[in-house]
């Protein structure tokens, strides 16, 4: 796939909650209709992607390794995310990242779900980084 070009121009995520799941090293295994919808692309698009497809460059590193280092530690992460659309828009998201665990409570996975953030917080997001 090609990569894709940020624009600054916002896609309004709006409705139910999107669900993806990935495999250890962040391929994506499931994702719900509304997940598709948000980010833009099919589920055939996805299937396999890994997980970084929706990411913007506009998001610090720093966020990736604390969400990373509290996962791996089996651990829930909870945080705001600036996401990258097919389309090059960004959309902002409420996430709760979760291991998932075998009946060995080995990590297999992971299950993300991501809500529209609320608006009073993206602006706070906003000024803080203009």
């Amino acid at each position: 796939m090609d990569k894709v070009i940020p624009k600054d121009e916002e896609y309004i995520f709006e409705g139910k909650v999107a669900i993806s799941q990935t495999d250890l090293d962040g391929n994506i295994t499931f994702v719900n209709r509304k997940f598709c919808e948000v980010s833009g692309y099919t589920v055939d698009e996805l299937m396999g992607s890994n997980h970084d497809i929706i990411r913007h460059p506009d998001v610090e590193e720093a966020t990736f390794e604390k969400m990373w280092k509290t996962l791996n530690s089996g651990q829930v992460y909870n945080g705001m995310l600036k996401n990258l659309r097919k389309d090059g828009c960004y959309y902002w998201v409420d996430m709760e990242i979760a291991p998932v665990f075998n009946k060995q409570e080995q990590i297999t996975g992971f299950i993300s779900v991501s809500k529209p953030s609320p608006r009073k917080n993206i602006q706070q997001k906003n000024s803080k980084t203009n």
